[in-house]
């Protein structure tokens, strides 16, 4: 046999064992990867002050009193009758079919010296009853679904704001939570004068002790359902920034016309949010919008 013939034929034997390998190992390794992108995790009850503390709360201060749940976390504010802030978590495993409870509670656990807002109080405000952390965030049980009907977790709310567009991002939560997602919400309301349902603009209700906030924000952190939460968070995590004005008109646009920025609702209510999170992806998340 000719040289340049057996030289042919080796670069041939050489051509085909290279393509039986790829063909033998590729379907061993495309597996593997498969398996490694459909990992799921199940939804879990997490805690509600994961991501800090917005305004060092504690238990000395009256108007950044601490009180924690086991479904929420807020900070009170004794001098305007309500919540700073409230902190939630919220994932399918806080789901459930528990009935929405008939009526308001307050808050007996406060210091006596705080003013505890009753049900009565917004009787005939034109104001509704807004919560913070929602009803249907804490359908789980009877007992999860109550806490949420505690007047510190309440604030006089336009009735279309609350019923429409603020209503409206908080089902949008919900999806985002049914679609396998867990996520971290805190929020709360600054400023002074809402608009009622009869187009009056109120500073305050019971008789000066309840404060009528001229604006309500939300922040949303959205995670996939896994573990170790703060160390997921990353430069490219989604969060929902929103700061609604407490006024029937609000309606005349969806709730994502009223995205801002983490940074914004920092500056207006002097809060320091997502603080359990590094600094250098604080920086990002929170300027984005």
């Amino acid at each position: 046999m000719k040289p340049s013939t057996r030289n042919l034929l080796l670069f041939f034997a050489i051509a085909i064992c290279i393509v039986l390998l790829i063909v033998l190992f590729a379907p061993a390794t495309a597996p593997v990867q498969q398996a490694a992108s459909k990992i799921t995790y199940p939804p879990t009850r997490d805690a509600n002050l994961a991501l800090g503390n917005p305004s060092a709360a504690n238990k000395t201060d009256k108007d950044n009193y601490l009180v924690e749940r086991e479904q929420y976390t807020l900070s009170y504010n004794n001098s305007r009758g309500g919540a700073n802030w409230v902190s939630w978590h919220l994932s399918n495993a806080w789901k459930g079919n528990a009935a929405r409870s008939k009526e308001f509670y307050p808050d007996k656990t406060l210091p006596q010296n705080f003013y505890r807002a009753t049900s009565n109080d917004y009787t005939n405000s034109g104001f509704d009853r807004g919560h913070l952390c929602p009803s249907d965030d804490r359908d789980g049980n009877v007992t999860d679904n109550e806490a949420t009907f505690l007047m510190d977790n309440i604030i006089p709310q336009a009735p279309k704001n609350n019923q429409v567009t603020w209503k409206a991002l908080e089902d949008y939560s919900r999806q985002l939570a049914a679609g396998g997602n867990e996520l971290y919400i805190m929020a709360g309301a600054y400023g002074k004068g809402g608009i009622n349902k009869n187009g009056d603009k109120k500073s305050t209700i019971a008789k000066g002790k309840i404060t009528v906030p001229s604006n309500v924000w939300k922040i949303i952190v959205v995670l996939p359902n896994g573990p170790n939460d703060i160390k997921r968070i990353n430069t490219s995590t989604r969060v929902i920034a929103v700061d609604m004005p407490n006024v029937q008109s609000v309606t005349s646009q969806p709730w994502y016309h009223y995205k801002t920025t983490v940074d914004a609702i920092e500056e207006k209510t002097n809060l320091d949010f997502l603080s359990a999170v590094p600094k250098p992806i604080q920086a990002v998340i929170e300027s984005r919008k």
